[in-house]
């Protein structure tokens, strides 16, 4: 799984983790589970950069599962979206 934060004004990536990153996810990053990491890790580095408002942009990934778990965690974290 793969999460960014892009700068539509400039289209630039901000910051971006993904379930591959050893310190993001150890073991099978294929579950909620790894989701929710991925979740509050972004939120994380958006905070850490100033950036505490996003848009959530799911792309034609139903609102369900992994999609809804990283938007849920990024937004206990602290990062609204």
């Amino acid at each position: 799984m793969y999460v960014q934060l892009i700068n539509d004004e400039t289209g630039n990536t901000v910051c971006a983790v993904n379930t591959l990153q050893d310190d993001v996810v150890s073991g099978n990053g294929n579950n909620v589970e790894a989701a929710k990491v991925v979740g509050r890790k972004i939120a994380e580095l958006a905070l850490a950069q100033g950036i505490n408002e996003a848009a959530f942009d799911r792309g034609s990934y139903r609102y369900h599962g992994r999609v809804a778990a990283v938007a849920e965690a990024a937004r206990e974290a602290g990062l609204n979206l």
